[in-house]
């Protein structure tokens, strides 16, 4: 078969980033550029460019100061992130980032299923020895965690009616809501105050804010959790909560929201 230059080029390409992924997935560090170049022996401006169009998507994550290394949704979930989600990741990664580094607690991002549970799409961990995390793989339910209040307080009336319908409401800890009426109490109170709470209603020992990501259009698409072991949640919460709706608010303005036009969907 005959092969002219550009098809060899994009070729080279391709297996340029297949073994750049490769070789970020089976390091169990952060690597540094140096590293990378050296393992791998390619142009330090070509790999250097790799990474950027990498960390642009999603596939990758940079890691101060000067390494990187795969996202956590591929080294721990069920695949990649693609299209939108893959965006959205890309965007609100630095937020998150930051947002951990000041609040010193796990944050969170996830979206809403069309079944309307929550799917993790990504997270920055906290850097303290006692601190909350989860994994990237799997959906959590949404009546009783503070991602899945926030988008279901969203969601249009007659969407949270057949959730609640189809949902199998279990009392998770002594501290989950599931009676109906006051979830949709809990729901709309989301709604008003702008962030949802869940006080070890999910899991025994933890707690955790959230605060609603809009797109362009104003649609809620996503939610900004910050999450931390329940101890320190009491002295904490009003702190965590504007510091939610704040960088929330931030995401959504990278993300082309301008305005205070919102829509339920």
């Amino acid at each position: 078969m005959y092969m002219n230059e550009r098809d060899s080029s994009e070729v080279k390409s391709a297996v340029r980033v297949l073994e750049l992924l490769e070789l970020l997935s089976r390091a169990e560090e952060p690597m540094t550029l140096r590293a990378i170049v050296s393992e791998l022996g390619y142009p330090k401006s070509s790999t250097f460019n790799l990474l950027a169009t990498l960390i642009s998507r999603a596939y990758v994550v940079r890691v101060e100061p000067e390494s990187y290394k795969i996202h956590d949704a591929f080294r721990n979930g069920p695949g990649w992130a693609s299209g939108r989600d893959a965006q959205l990741i890309a965007t609100a990664q630095p937020i998150m980032d930051a947002l951990r580094d000041l609040e010193g607690e796990t944050v969170f991002l996830g979206t809403r299923r069309r079944d309307g549970r929550v799917r993790i799409l990504s997270k920055s961990v906290s850097r303290q020895a006692v601190r909350f995390d989860s994994d990237l793989c799997g959906t959590d339910p949404a009546y009783c965690t503070a991602m899945g209040r926030v988008l279901l307080a969203s969601w249009a009336s007659h969407r949270v009616d057949a959730y609640l319908a189809r949902e199998r409401l279990v009392k998770i800890t002594d501290y989950t809501v599931i009676d109906r009426l006051q979830l949709r109490k809990i729901f709309e109170e989301t709604r008003r105050s702008g962030f949802g709470v869940s006080d070890q209603e999910a899991i025994l020992g933890g707690s955790g804010v959230a605060a609603p990501v809009r797109d362009s259009s104003g649609e809620v698409i996503a939610a900004l959790n910050i999450a931390t072991v329940s101890p320190r949640f009491d002295a904490c919460k009003d702190r965590l909560s504007q510091a939610a709706i704040r960088n929330a608010a931030e995401l959504s303005y990278r993300l082309g929201f301008k305005g205070s036009n919102t829509s339920e969907t």
